[in-house]
């Protein structure tokens, strides 16, 4: 948990920077969609995990995504227009999943390229 004082000040004072330099610069891009502030919770048990999200939520006055958890992600969320603060757990099959999809990296390569022509 990310509770350390001086790192919470910073964070927050570089969020209104942010926002004071961009809106004295009219002419520099935002992006197009939606920006999203992710925390993540230490890596632990799913259950300890799962409990510090729930305590967010509790906090936030959000619930937990039922969508994510068809992909062992369990998560809330809160809306500020286009930026949203998500609190984010990567439970223990799913990253078991993507162990195992990742560990044929690199295992495999193309005999050769097509560099398109132009």
């Amino acid at each position: 948990m990310s509770l350390d004082p001086d790192h919470r000040t910073a964070f927050i004072t570089g969020l209104r920077h942010l926002a004071t330099f961009l809106e004295a610069n009219p002419n520099i891009p935002v992006p197009r969609h939606s920006t999203t502030i992710a925390y993540f919770p230490e890596r632990t048990a799913d259950a300890q995990m799962c409990t510090e999200i729930d305590r967010i939520a509790a906090l936030c006055g959000t619930t937990i995504d039922p969508g994510a958890l068809a992909h062992d992600h369990y998560s809330t969320a809160l809306h500020f227009g286009p930026v949203r603060y998500e609190a984010f757990a990567i439970l223990a099959d799913a990253r078991a999943r993507h162990d195992a999809f990742s560990s044929y990296h690199g295992c495999v390569t193309p005999d050769h390229t097509t560099v398109p022509t132009t």
